[in-house]
């Protein structure tokens, strides 16, 4: 036993340090969350709207409206008070002068003279109402024209933020008609550059009946690219994107680079449907022939993130009748140049 115990006192006990070192780590994370809540705070007050800073100064402007009226109110009761109590001051001095002159022709002089005594003494505790009401007449004066002081200063200071409002009110609005010009510009100029595109590749491609312009695209029957059901071009149909390429090459070096544009290859189908291990579906289809496209045109040397792929599948038909040739006319690649 005696062994057993000196190996009990020879043991170390971590316990204590593990707990400082844990309280000492709470305290950190404590200190620390707490300067978190008060960068918060102090962000939070700072980023204060300025719609909520105008809302305040109209609330105390109101408030100071309504405590002007409460002391306008206030000092008018006193001036009615003053007017009273001069009125009653009046009269005594009058029943003095009268008693005094009543003293002077009667016989009882002395009571008489206590009378006129007693109405000095009233007269002396009117006076002094009158000299109290005179100075919280005076009091409120002095009040009424610090209200007016503050209501002028937050008037002001209402008025120069309004008229920051409005400036930077003007300024957006300037920002945003300038930003309008610009983008006017640049559609314009893109446009322009549309136009160019176009022309260039009506001379190379010709007047082929399988190539139609529909608006702000070529549109080429499918069959000069695929096979039907396929998504492989065939050669020929390379040697025609090889003449589109060329023309895409050329636009690519005139367009400044600022102009965000891009070529899109947009795949479209007829309804009848296509369900097999390759291409479940006519999304499926339209999608793959627009990729088998763009990445051809990629391989001739377009930049890829001048090019984007679509398919619509059956959905954008340019012919609703089910007749053999507006199904022809639905199955097409189209291409059209537009902003990204």
């Amino acid at each position: 036993m005696a062994l057993a115990r000196n190996r009990r006192d020879r043991g170390v006990d971590y316990w204590p340090g593990f707990v400082d070192a844990l309280s000492t780590l709470l305290l950190g994370i404590i200190f620390l969350l707490s300067i978190f809540a008060v960068v918060q705070f102090y962000l939070s007050q700072e980023v204060s709207s300025k719609d909520t800073a105008l809302q305040r100064l109209n609330a105390q402007i109101a408030q100071l409206s309504d405590l002007l009226a409460l002391e306008r109110s206030g000092r008018s009761e006193l001036e009615a008070l003053l007017g009273t109590v001069r009125s009653n001051l009046s009269a005594t001095e009058s029943e003095r002068d009268r008693l005094r002159a009543l003293a002077e022709g009667a016989g009882n002089a002395a009571a008489a003279q206590g009378r006129a005594s007693e109405l000095a003494t009233a007269l002396d505790l009117e006076k002094q109402s009158v000299a109290r009401a005179l100075a919280q007449v005076e009091i409120l004066n002095q009040q009424i024209a610090a209200l007016r002081r503050q209501l002028g200063a937050l008037e002001a200071a209402l008025e120069i933020s309004e008229k920051r409002e409005r400036d930077s009110q003007t300024k957006i609005a300037d920002l945003g008609q300038r930003l309008n010009v610009a983008l006017a510009q640049r559609v314009q100029e893109l446009q322009r550059y549309r136009s160019d595109f176009f022309g260039r590749l009506r001379q190379i491609l010709g007047s082929r009946q399988d190539v139609r312009i529909v608006g702000d695209r070529f549109v080429f029957q499918s069959e000069v690219f695929f096979d039907p059901g396929q998504a492989v071009l065939k050669p020929e149909g390379r040697v025609e994107i090889d003449k589109i390429v060329e023309a895409l090459t050329e636009l690519e070096k005139k367009i400044p680079p600022d102009i965000a544009w891009v070529m899109r290859v947009d795949g479209h189908t007829d309804i009848r449907p296509i369900a097999n291990v390759q291409f479940p579906s006519n999304w499926e289809l339209s999608s793959a022939r627009a990729i088998a496209v763009v990445q051809y045109m990629i391989s001739r040397g377009i930049s890829p993130q001048r090019l984007v792929a679509a398919g619509f599948g059956e959905f954008q038909p340019l012919d609703s009748e089910k007749t053999e040739e507006a199904f022809r006319r639905n199955r097409r690649i189209e291409l059209k140049l537009t902003e990204r």
